[in-house]
């Protein structure tokens, strides 16, 4: 499928993630206004160098594994600079990329996580010890974490990456896991070794 990109530097969306963002380059106008005809998701890739300190085209300096994002909502301004909100939906590889509009397009893969039906239990098991990691990392934060962790696996790999406190690579590493027990495996393995070595 090719889809429209939006390259961001330190973002890295996951399934079920809430993004907020702010559109007010044009190129990345006619990216939404595109969208919005449609109905179709765009790509959130992350920028690995800035243009500042690298030469090279903008299509190499981004990543080749990224997530679609589902527009939920969008309000335009009175500058024609919109705040838009979107969820993250299933992963991606970029096979190409489309240089033919102003914003960087590409034709990408579907890249679901590897089926392992005989894994689920350990993936409920190493949920609950991300989520309980979390409340002991944020002590403070405990009891809002308690109740707005959710139950799937999926979802709580997807809400520790969000919470935690992890650079770029290390989201993207969890991100491009092959299965969703290598995905929980990964954040966990990142959590400080006084929060882990309590189990």
């Amino acid at each position: 499928m090719r889809v429209p990109l939006f390259p961001l530097p330190n973002v890295v969306l996951f399934p079920g993630q809430v993004l907020p963002l702010y559109v007010f380059e044009p190129r990345y106008r006619e990216l939404l206004t595109r969208v919005q005809t449609s109905g179709e998701p765009f790509g959130i890739v992350r920028i690995v160098q800035p243009r500042e300190v690298s030469p090279l085209p903008f299509h190499e300096r981004v990543t080749r594994v990224g997530t679609l994002a589902h527009l939920r909502r969008s309000e335009t301004h009175e500058d024609g600079t919109s705040s838009i909100l979107v969820v993250g939906g299933e992963r991606f590889r970029v096979q190409d990329f489309d240089l033919t509009h102003t914003y960087l397009g590409a034709d990408v893969t579907v890249w679901p996580l590897a089926p392992a039906p005989l894994d689920r239990p350990a993936e409920e098991a190493v949920a609950r010890r991300l989520v309980s990691d979390l409340m002991r990392l944020r002590p403070a934060d405990a009891d809002a974490i308690r109740e707005s962790a959710p139950q799937d696996p999926l979802l709580i790999a997807s809400f520790a990456a969000a919470l935690l406190p992890l650079d770029a690579g290390q989201r993207e590493r969890a991100l491009e896991a092959p299965t969703l027990l290598g995905r929980l495996e990964t954040l966990l393995g990142f959590l400080p070794g006084d929060v882990r070595v309590l189990h």
